[in-house]
């Protein structure tokens, strides 16, 4: 069983979620987490994860839309995550390749994602682009506050992010980006990462792996990008899935 552990499921209608299920079980991709990147919106995923027993939810507020309205506080966070459906806290992070949000309000959305995640005893998803230094300067800090999981989301980063990361005991969860041409190096990356620090996703709509470029992204795409990480560590597809279902569950404890 593969877990596409990112995708956004409310980014589909409701009538084309049928068959995106379906040919998620067809290719063996049995559960998925569908994410959080608003306040209004986590009534949506959480319907969602309601709705089909195969998915969970995240909570929370994506860097490109932290300065959309009030931020909310730790608390209006955490009281969502109440929702039996709900495993995990984000996506948050720190983007500064588009800058859709001042990078003064995305540090700090970050930080109240963390101790949210903290309270609740959930894993943050963690978002990161052209922000490394950034991301593991405030990880790093947060944690003199107490212990708390995350999981660095569509990893593209640098390999030194990568280790800081694993250093703190974060997880590395690889998209369609690993099945690229020119992500040689990033492949090389996923090879050498500690087993039981590895996910897989799809992050879609975006992102569709090779060989299916330019098309709609979807979870049953997670197969695609599992192999091109079993071939890059050497190993069956197999047996990257379960590697990667136990790694999930052990992040997630709540999906159960």
């Amino acid at each position: 069983m593969l877990i596409d552990s990112h995708c956004h499921l409310d980014y589909f209608t409701e009538a084309e979620l049928p068959d995106i299920l379906a040919r998620a079980a067809a290719a063996g991709v049995e559960r998925m987490v569908t994410i959080g990147t608003s306040m209004p919106q986590a009534a949506t995923v959480t319907a969602l994860a309601e709705a089909h027993p195969e998915v969970w939810a995240t909570v929370g507020v994506h860097p490109h839309r932290a300065a959309e309205g009030v931020m909310p506080g730790v608390e209006d966070i955490v009281a969502l995550t109440h929702h039996p459906r709900v495993i995990g806290v984000g996506e948050s992070g720190l983007d500064y390749f588009y800058d859709k949000a001042p990078r003064d309000v995305q540090r700090e959305g970050f930080r109240r994602h963390i101790r949210a995640a903290r309270a609740a005893g959930l894993p943050l998803v963690v978002h990161a682009r052209d922000a490394d230094a950034d991301i593991a300067a405030i990880l790093a800090e947060e944690r003199a506050g107490g212990a708390f999981d995350f999981l660095l989301h569509c990893f593209s980063s640098t390999p030194e992010l990568a280790e800081k990361a694993v250093e703190m005991g974060g997880y590395i969860s690889f998209s369609g980006i690993l099945t690229f041409p020119k992500s040689a190096e990033l492949r090389e990356l996923a090879a050498r990462l500690p087993e039981d620090r590895l996910l897989v996703e799809t992050d879609a709509p975006y992102l569709a792996p090779v060989p299916l470029r330019g098309k709609r992204c979807e979870p049953a795409y997670t197969a695609h990008t599992a192999r091109v990480l079993a071939e890059a560590r050497g190993i069956s597809p197999e047996r990257l899935a379960e590697i990667t279902t136990a790694n999930f569950h052990r992040l997630f404890p709540k999906a159960q």
